[in-house]
């Protein structure tokens, strides 16, 4: 039997995909973090609540999630005027964004 004990070593950093692209960000990063490194503007957007993540699935994540290796979000525009329209029971306002 050796003397030596062997430590399993855990990586610096976690990788996600952004976009369809690939970031390596530290533990303990969340999810807006992941963007900032790779989209700093889309970061601001995303924190300014024009656009928000979703999963693979196109589910909405909340920006402030713990990150996980080998997540996958994509930054998509908040949709306003369907939205309030939903809010306001307006459909011409819906019709008027599909047909746009």
């Amino acid at each position: 039997m050796s003397d030596v004990v062997s430590s399993t070593s855990v990586p610096d950093s976690l990788r996600v995909y952004v976009n369809e692209r690939g970031v390596s960000v530290p533990h303990g990063s969340v999810a807006v973090d992941a963007v900032r490194a790779l989209f700093p503007e889309l970061a601001a957007e995303v924190a300014a609540g024009r656009q928000r993540l979703t999963d693979s699935r196109g589910l909405p994540v909340d920006a402030s999630q713990a990150l996980v290796g080998g997540s996958i979000y994509r930054v998509v525009p908040v949709r306003e005027n369907v939205t309030v329209a939903a809010e306001l029971g307006s459909t011409e306002a819906v019709s008027a964004e599909a047909t746009s």
